[in-house]
């Protein structure tokens, strides 16, 4: 039970610090333009901000990456359903895939837009646009550990915040796809006032975990 107990905490300690620190990054990212010069003139307009705001994105991913794998050896509530499990299992891998769009747009897509080389910034904007679809299934792991949250009966928090973060990220994965996919400038926004709030439920819900009393942790079914 204490190998429990410490996951838990651990693992809710580092997603908390990720959730808030990719809440930083979205504030400062704001949404992306569908026209590639248009958002090519954005970064080059900002391109210190740009570039701080993927290096803490790098980091929040590379903490959610560590928190999926310290929850997953937790044997707890937490993983306690097949869906559960592979949301937390699909954490990490979505976090480290979302990783290398980060890296790229720190470094060479900054410098492509603050040089105005177009040739380079469309090949890495391509490069990490695709990287970047990982984000989205991270929101899509999150709505899954929020509904399995909201019907636990030794919930953390309260329902109505897990509902609420499950409506979030399924609205993030939907945001994404429209204003990537589908070149629709609105899903972009939806995308980074959803992704907010659902990374605000993380902080809430990672808090949370790191009180959870001793023993109260015991391994149950996803209902």
């Amino acid at each position: 039970m204490r190998h429990t107990d410490d996951s838990i905490r651990v693992g809710g300690t580092w997603f908390a610090v990720a959730s808030f620190l990719m809440v930083v990054v979205l504030v400062l990212h704001g949404p992306i333009s569908p026209e590639l010069s248009e958002q090519m003139t954005r970064v080059s307009d900002g391109v210190m901000r740009w570039s701080v705001a993927h290096w803490i994105a790098a980091a929040g991913l590379s903490l959610h990456a560590v928190a999926g794998l310290v929850i997953l050896t937790s044997q707890s509530r937490l993983t306690g359903g097949w869906w559960t499990t592979t949301a937390w299992a699909v954490i990490p891998i979505a976090a480290l895939w979302t990783l290398t769009t980060a890296v790229a747009e720190a470094t060479v897509v900054s410098d492509a837009a603050r040089s105005g080389n177009r040739e380079v910034f469309e090949a890495w904007w391509a490069f990490a646009e695709g990287k970047a679809n990982g984000f989205s299934f991270l929101a899509l792991a999150v709505a899954l550990i929020a509904r399995n949250e909201a019907q636990s009966g030794e919930r953390a928090l309260p329902a109505w915040s897990a509902w609420t973060a499950m409506a979030a990220g399924v609205v993030s994965f939907t945001g994404w796809a429209l204003g990537m996919w589908f070149g629709v400038g609105l899903g972009s926004v939806i995308w980074v006032i959803s992704s907010i709030l659902m990374s605000a439920w993380g902080v809430w819900f990672g808090v949370a975990l790191t009180r959870s009393p001793r023993g109260a942790a015991p391994t149950v079914e996803e209902h």
